[in-house]
């Protein structure tokens, strides 16, 4: 075998059409693009909302909704996954428990606004709770443990 004999095989490659170049070639003329129309001209495209000329679905519904920009996004946690935490050693109950330490502890994965205290689950340990938010049968089940929980 000899390197300068090497070659395809035969149809391996296809040669490229060349459009455009008379008649004889098959495409010549329009270069098989048919006959005007946005589909026959350079530089422009159908777009994917296109639905033949009739009025598009997202004209058709109506706008809805509203979405305020200064509402407030709070982060969430329960009293149960509190008392997990610190059953697993994750937080120190003995500390003020706050946003900030829950990030640090990689218990939340971003800030927010604030801290909000849900009920769900029983916490045991006495603990300090620093937050934004909070409801009366939290309020009652921390201090009934012991703990106190106050607003930043």
């Amino acid at each position: 075998m000899k390197l300068n004999a090497l070659m395809d095989n035969l149809g391996a490659r296809q040669a490229k059409k060349r459009v455009g170049r008379g008649m004889a070639s098959g495409t010549g003329k329009t270069a098989g693009r048919g006959h005007k129309g946005a589909k026959a001209r350079s530089g422009t495209k159908k777009q994917a909302t296109f639905e033949g000329g009739q009025t598009p679905i997202y004209k058709r519904l109506p706008k809805i909704g509203f979405n305020n920009i200064f509402a407030k996004k709070y982060a969430t946690i329960n009293l149960g996954d509190i008392q997990k935490f610190i059953d697993a050693k994750r937080i120190d109950a003995g500390t003020p428990i706050t946003i900030d330490s829950l990030f640090a502890a990689k218990i939340l994965n971003r800030k927010m606004d604030g801290l909000k205290v849900l009920g769900r689950g029983e916490i045991k340990t006495a603990v300090n709770i620093v937050a934004a938010k909070w409801s009366k049968p939290v309020e009652d089940a921390i201090a009934k443990a012991g703990g106190t929980i106050k607003n930043k």
